[in-house]
């Protein structure tokens, strides 16, 4: 199988500053903002959308996964980690590489809003799988949309491999 490229690495970056723009506008620029990173495979789009961002940010991470080692979400979220400090009337910002069942982002919100008694919390994607949605959620900004195709690279992986690949990419059945 030979993999394909679906997002350059010099069009990834520049549309991911153009979202940070968008979050700029949303946001005061002088009241601290706590950006979740949903690990493994946001931490490239997390780490460089932070870098763009105008305000204090507090960067935070969780481990979540309903894929384990497939290709498709086992319909249950496994919280690897989710320890996180104090975020009561918080603004959160949850970053995700990509958002296909909306199962994990449901589970992650709902946890933030209830547990966590967050005052806002507003969802970043750099993927966004609207043809596999499951969920009634949304989010708030996303770099692209996707079809069906399994992709890797820029931290998105296949079997925990592919994540250091700097473009995105799928591979040809």
């Amino acid at each position: 199988m030979e993999l394909k490229t679906l997002v350059k690495e010099e069009d990834l970056k520049k549309r991911i500053k153009e979202v940070a723009d968008e979050i700029n506008a949303l946001y005061d620029k002088n009241e601290p903002l706590v950006a979740i990173c949903v690990l493994k495979g946001a931490v490239m789009f997390f780490a460089e959308l932070v870098q763009h961002l105008k305000m204090p940010v507090r960067m935070e991470f969780v481990s979540l996964s309903s894929y384990g080692c497939s290709k498709t979400s086992s319909g249950r979220v496994s919280a690897l980690n989710i320890s996180l400090p104090p975020l009561e009337n918080k603004k959160v910002l949850v970053v995700e590489d990509i958002m296909d069942t909306g199962l994990t982002l449901n589970f992650l919100i709902d946890y933030l809003k209830t547990k966590c008694k967050v005052k806002d919390v507003k969802l970043a994607v750099m993927f966004n799988k609207k043809c596999a949605r499951k969920y009634n959620l949304e989010p708030d900004f996303s770099a692209f949309e996707v079809d069906n195709k399994f992709i890797v690279g820029f931290g998105l992986d296949c079997e925990e491999v592919f994540r250091n690949i700097p473009y995105v990419g799928y591979f040809e059945q």
